[in-house]
């Protein structure tokens, strides 16, 4: 590996390290997984990236495969940020906003650009990304699109793929091209190229217009999803087709992208909350169902259960002292709107408080920022969990991003209860409880032979149980490495065949990111589980969920 590292430093303009320490550093990320890198490279700009996947495809070429993982901050709880291979580790130096438009809200950025600090940028322009994860302060915008990444505003905007423009992508073979949506006409002169370009639009367009109904129909009927490759986005009814849909959520494994147009919204820091306590699941799932037909939604529908409040209080009782006081009700809902009209935002929160004293659930509408400050210490205590320990076991993210039709929302959660109980483990339920989508960390100590067995049980009846609801195992978080060993039964044999060719597609060697998605079973994950799992490069921020 060191004649390798060695041609990539004499041809790249960035760092190219072979050091232990480097290697072991970059070995994990926020994941239950452990891979090391043969070599880290920091990538000065696209040039570096696109020789970098030249010089990977020509090794390919003569039967040499040296895989290359894009990374951004290593917050992946997928696995996806891992690999054996080259890691080209982009924050150190593509992390720049390339251009702010002020009348269109467009930004275009680097791909190794903090979020948080992004978004600082666009609020001094009374604009913001509103699918940001809880992660924002301590990771990159390139892993947000590499996710298809969703937060607690995406209840009313939706998620990444919706904001991201236009594109820039290092194909596997090093050649760079540029996505949006094209028109017919556009999209017969993509079809029509002699390179490598051309070959993945006509192949592509070919496999979609050969399997139009099956695509028509792959996705699963929940309010969000980043699982699989989104074949349905890319051809349009109008006849458009964009590549950029394909690509965001598809880990680094179809391309690695170099640059991103994002649209924004305006910003308004002034919000209206209500604050619901509710002792009754089934009661809470009706009364949710009612604020989802609203004509116009809140930004925000979180929620955390009274399980995880109880850990919260055994653990750190001065947390939630002067915000809530035990006992704690079964369900804490925080429902927000940030209309840019304050009067209207007033408007749609009576609605909400009508609709809640309907179902007899206890809340109140909070307008003071100091005061709703306070309030949201209730949804984020759950990062008490990712940075606390209980009896030596740790919150372990494996099956934490489960999605099921909102009429399944209360079957759902007591069918987790009862898992947990199942596997003598103490459940804690937090998320986006307007999308039913909930966030689960068991506390496991991977230490040990008896939890290590209990992870894979765990998944397997876990995951098994979500898809027998017609949910999504990822609403947010991606497939990885994790969950790629359920995605087959997910979409079922024929959309897998599709996902397996649109993979040979961009990627006939495998040398982009191999084993995310697509590829991995459980016995792979098994060879690769941590046995000392920790947060260590995350400590510089509070890590929340």
């Amino acid at each position: 590996m060191n004649k390798v590292a060695h041609y990539l430093q004499e041809h790249l303009i960035g760092e190219v390290m072979l050091g232990s320490d480097a290697r072991n550093y970059f070995s994990t990320d926020a994941s239950i997984l452990k891979i090391e890198p043969s070599i880290v490279v920091y990538p000065r700009n696209e040039n570096d990236v696109r020789k970098t996947a030249r010089f990977s495809w020509q090794l390919a070429e003569r039967g040499r495969v040296i895989p290359i993982t894009a990374r951004g901050s290593g917050t992946d709880q997928s696995g996806a940020a891992l690999g054996s291979g080259i890691m080209l580790v982009f924050p150190a130096h593509m992390n720049r906003i390339l251009e702010l438009d002020n009348k269109s809200g467009s930004v275009i950025v680097e791909p190794g650009i903090n979020y948080g600090k992004l978004q600082q940028a666009l609020h001094t322009h009374n604009r913001f990304l509103p699918p940001y994860p809880a992660s924002m302060e301590y990771s990159t915008i390139g892993g947000a699109v590499a996710n298809n990444a969703s937060g607690e505003r995406s209840f009313k905007y939706g998620a990444t793929r919706g904001f991201v423009r236009e594109l820039r992508v290092v194909l596997a073979n090093g050649e760079v091209i540029e996505t949006r949506r094209l028109n017919k006409r556009e999209l017969n002169k993509k079809l029509g190229l002699a390179s490598y370009e051309g070959e993945i639009y006509r192949t592509l367009d070919s496999m979609i217009e050969e399997n139009k109904e099956l695509i028509a129909n792959m996705a699963p009927k929940v309010s969000k999803n980043s699982a699989g490759y989104a074949l349905n986005e890319i051809r349009k009814k109008d006849g458009s087709f964009d590549l950029s849909p394909l690509f965001v959520g598809s880990q680094g494994t179809l391309g690695i992208v170099t640059e991103i147009q994002f649209d924004t919204e305006p910003y308004n820091p002034h919000t209206t909350l209500v604050l619901a306590l509710c002792d009754d699941w089934q009661v809470a799932e009706e009364a949710l169902t009612e604020i989802n037909k609203m004509g116009e939604l809140p930004s925000a529908v979180e929620a955390v259960d009274s399980k995880l409040l109880d850990i919260v209080q055994k653990n750190n009782p001065n947390l939630l002292k002067d915000v809530l006081q035990p006992p704690f009700p079964k369900l804490v809902l925080l429902i927000e709107f940030d209309n840019t009209s304050e009067r209207v935002q007033k408007k749609l929160a009576k609605k909400v408080l009508k609709i809640l004293q309907k179902y007899q659930i206890t809340s109140k509408i909070e307008e003071d920022p100091t005061k709703q400050e306070e309030l949201w210490k209730i949804r984020h205590s759950a990062a008490s969990l990712a940075g606390g320990d209980e009896v030596g076991a740790k919150a372990i993210p494996f099956i934490e991003d489960g999605i099921v039709p909102m009429d399944q929302f209360q079957e759902y959660v007591q069918a987790v209860y009862g898992l947990f109980e199942t596997n003598g483990l103490q459940a804690a339920l937090w998320g986006h409880a307007g999308n039913a989508n909930l966030h689960i960390q068991p506390f496991l100590n991977l230490a040990k032979v008896g939890d290590r067995q209990k992870v894979f049980r765990l998944m397997d009846d876990y995951y098994n149980l979500v898809l027998s609801m017609g949910g999504s195992t990822s609403a947010e978080h991606n497939d990885g490495r994790i969950r790629a060993p359920y995605l087959e039964k997910m979409f079922g044999p024929e959309v897998y065949e599709l996902f397996k060719k649109v993979k040979q597609i961009f990627d006939p060697y495998g040398t982009l990111n191999p084993g995310v998605k697509l590829g991995t079973t459980l016995d792979d994950i098994k060879q690769q589980l941590r046995s000392d799992y920790n947060l260590d490069h995350l400590y510089d921020h509070m890590p929340r969920s």
